[in-house]
This record gives C-alpha cells, sequence and structure tokens, in this order.
C-alpha cells in the first residue's frame, strides 16, 4: 500500500508538469495577459525546480524520504490551490513557482522511496515508477482540458484535490524510511560538474532542454485549439514519449549504442521543429505529436549518461546535471514567444531546432569523454533516479 499510495502520487505530480498545457491561451484570455506572460508559468516552475536540485538531496539526507514526500505535496496542495484563485498572472506565476519547490522535493525523493519500500525488487519498482512518469505526463494535458473547458481556474484545484488525497495516503500507509549513511552537501553536485564528461551531458542537455520546452510551452499557442483539441494532442504527444522512452529506447540503444541514438535523435528533433514551424496546421500537430517519440529517446538517453558518465554518487551528479539543464526549461517558455513577437510565429522554431542541432554538435565533439563510461553500462531505464527523470520531463 505504501508503494501504490507513492506511484499514485507520483501520477499527479507528472501531470503537473503538462496541465497547463491546453489551457494557455485560456488563461491568457481570462487574466488579459500576453502569450510570453502566461508562459512565465513554465518559466517560474523550471526556475525553481533548477535551483532546488540543489536543495532537495540536502533536506532528504537530512530529515528522510517521507517528511521530505510530505513537504513537497503540502506545497504542491497549497500553491496549486493559490493558483487557482489568481487575480493576476503576475500571481499566479509566483504560484507556480511555490508549485515547483514542492514538486521538486517529491520527485526527486519518490523513486528512492518506492524501491525502499517495495517488495517485489528494485527493477519491478523501477517499473511501476516509469509507468507513473508516462501515465502522467499522457494524462496531465487530458486532466487540464476536461477541467480546463469548464473554467481554466479548475485544473488547478483539482490537482490541489489529487495531491491532498496522495498527502493522507502516504501519511497512512508509508513508513519512515532509513536515511543516508552519508548527508548530502549543497555544493557536492557544482563539484561533480567539474567532470568534462557529466559537463558535456549537462550542457548538450540545456540546449535539447530549450527545444524540448518550446515545443511543450509555445505550441499551444500556435495551435490555437480548443482546451479539449489541444488536450488531445498533447496527450498522443505523452503516449509517445512515454513508448519511446520506456520500451524502445534500450532496444535501440542495444542495437546501434547510446551515443549514436543520441545524435541521430536530436538531429531528427530539429528537422521536426522546422518543418512543425513552416507546415500548415495539419503539419504543425502531426509534427507536435512525432516530437514527443524523439523527446522520449533524448529523455532516455541523457538520464543514462548522466547517473553513468562520471564517478560521483548518482543522486549527486544527477542534480548537478539537472540544475543546469532547467534553466533551459526556464528560458525557452519566456523567450519563445519574444522572438515570436519580435520577428515572426515561425523563428522560434526554427531557434529551437538549432538549438537541438548544438546539442547533438555538443555529442559529437565530446563523444570521447561521453563514452568513457557508457560503453561500459548496460542501457537501464530513464527513471533510475527521481531527480533525473523530472522532467522529462
Amino acid at each position: 500500500m505504501a508503494v501504490w499510495a507513492t506511484a499514485g502520487a507520483s501520477v499527479v505530480a507528472f501531470m503537473g508538469i503538462g496541465l497547463v498545457d491546453p489551457i494557455l491561451p485560456s488563461i491568457a484570455k481570462g487574466l488579459n495577459a500576453s502569450n510570453s506572460q502566461v508562459s512565465l508559468l513554465f518559466t517560474s516552475y523550471f526556475l525553481i525546480t533548477a535551483v532546488a536540485m540543489l536543495v532537495t538531496g540536502f533536506v532528504s539526507s537530512r530529515i528522510g524520504g517521507r517528511k521530505t514526500l510530505l513537504a513537497g505535496l503540502a506545497l504542491v496542495v497549497v500553491f496549486a490551490a493559490l493558483s487557482g484563485t489568481s487575480s493576476s498572472v503576475g500571481e499566479l506565476v509566483g504560484f507556480r513557482a511555490g508549485w515547483g519547490l514542492g514538486n521538486a522535493l517529491f520527485v526527486s525523493t519518490s523513486l528512492a522511496v518506492i524501491v525502499g519500500a517495495a517488495a517485489g525488487g528494485s527493477a519491478a519498482a523501477i517499473l511501476l515508477y516509469e509507468s507513473a512518469l508516462g501515465l502522467g505526463m499522457a494524462c496531465g494535458p487530458l486532466l487540464g482540458a476536461v477541467l480546463g473547458d469548464m473554467k481554466w481556474r479548475y485544473p488547478f484545484f483539482g490537482t490541489a484535490v489529487l495531491m491532498a488525497i496522495g498527502f493522507l495516503a502516504i501519511t497512512v500507509f508509508l513508513k519512515e524510511q532509513p536515511r543516508p549513511a552519508r548527508k548530502t552537501s549543497l555544493l557536492d553536485p557544482i563539484r561533480a560538474l567539474g567532470h568534462g564528461g557529466l559537463a558535456s551531458a549537462a550542457v548538450s542537455a540545456f540546449f535539447y532542454n530549450y527545444a524540448f520546452f518550446t515545443v511543450l510551452a509555445f505550441t499551444p499557442f500556435v495551435l490555437d485549439m480548443s482546451p479539449y483539441k489541444s488536450g488531445g494532442v498533447f496527450f498522443a504527444w505523452g503516449v509517445l514519449l512515454a513508448v519511446f522512452s520506456v520500451l524502445l529506447a534500450p532496444r535501440l540503444q542495444r542495437r546501434f549504442g547510446s551515443l549514436r541514438v543520441l545524435g541521430g535523435s536530436l538531429v531528427l528533433l530539429a528537422v521536426d521543429l522546422v518543418v512543425l514551424g513552416y507546415g500548415d496546421h495539419t503539419t504543425a500537430v502531426v509534427c507536435t505529436v512525432v516530437s514527443g517519440a524523439f523527446i522520449g529517446l533524448n529523455n532516455t538517453v541523457f538520464t543514462e549518461l548522466a547517473l553513468g558518465v562520471s564517478d560521483a554518487p548518482r543522486p549527486v551528479a544527477s542534480a548537478g546535471y539537472n540544475f543546469v539543464r532547467w534553466f533551459a526549461a526556464a528560458a525557452a517558455p519566456f523567450l519563445a514567444p519574444k522572438i515570436a513577437e519580435w520577428t515572426d510565429v515561425r523563428v522560434p522554431f526554427v531557434v529551437a531546432a538549432l538549438a537541438a542541432a548544438v546539442g547533438a554538435g555538443v555529442v559529437a565533439v565530446r563523444r570521447r569523454e561521453l563514452t568513457l563510461r557508457a560503453e561500459e553500462l548496460e542501457p537501464r531505464h530513464a527513471t533510475e533516479d527521481g531527480i533525473a527523470v523530472f522532467a522529462n520531463q
């Protein structure tokens, strides 16, 4: 019951990432805000997430996994509910920042708790967590569409209610987990980035994440569809992301090697983004959905590189890696609408495509550093460390 309670709360946590996608135009209309102002919902969320990567290990290694989970859930409940009461876009952006901190604390700890509490072994626990990730990423836009079609405030209240249920379930069913033997300091993740391979993976992922979150945060404005239709598009996107991340990425890695899969997927994502920007509406819908496949592959390989390319402990390496890449997730949602306002609606996708291409170039140039330990590793699933997957998220 402890495992199922934590996994269920994890589904809702991952749903929160794509929850606002289908209702971004509705929020802009309801609060009389511009596209770039509304996109700050992602920017504040992921900016706080990036900084929180340095804090989560520090906190959980001192107060324990259960208390960290409950603290994260409590913050999400409070700030998701407050988001639904916002009277201005500034208030909503601020409340999303608090939501991001809570989600970071929860998601970064939940996998370790599931593995520690599961009776069927770590492999079964990781598979359960992967399923929660895929289900959450796919269903978040659907929940946003169903509730947001009635009123843009309802998805925020709905998330608060679901997370409150998760809080109660974990309070009742989950016992305190053993604390790590060694406490993590705030600077450990920064020190880990001194390794050339980990730094290379983080820099490449930074450019990739810019492309990823241009799709997630800017495309809804371009598609300009009803919440239901937009939710359907991003549900299909999330399904492809989950299938390619969990099922197909390991097979492709075994056949072609991790770096070839990563480089090829980044290049294909760049091509897809250019076609998305310059195609008609139907083409844009198709390319948005297809991008989920490339994003799923990239998330898996990047996570494995981050966890295995250096000698740093996995939670520490993952925190340093995510600290770098989440800054791009914060920048893209704000810059893409601004670039469109300054130039043309197609240009943000060209910039995102160039970012993906730069990411592929970093992989090619730094191949030696990235291969050093990657060749020694068997392909693993993308969710081997909770912090690393948080984004996929």
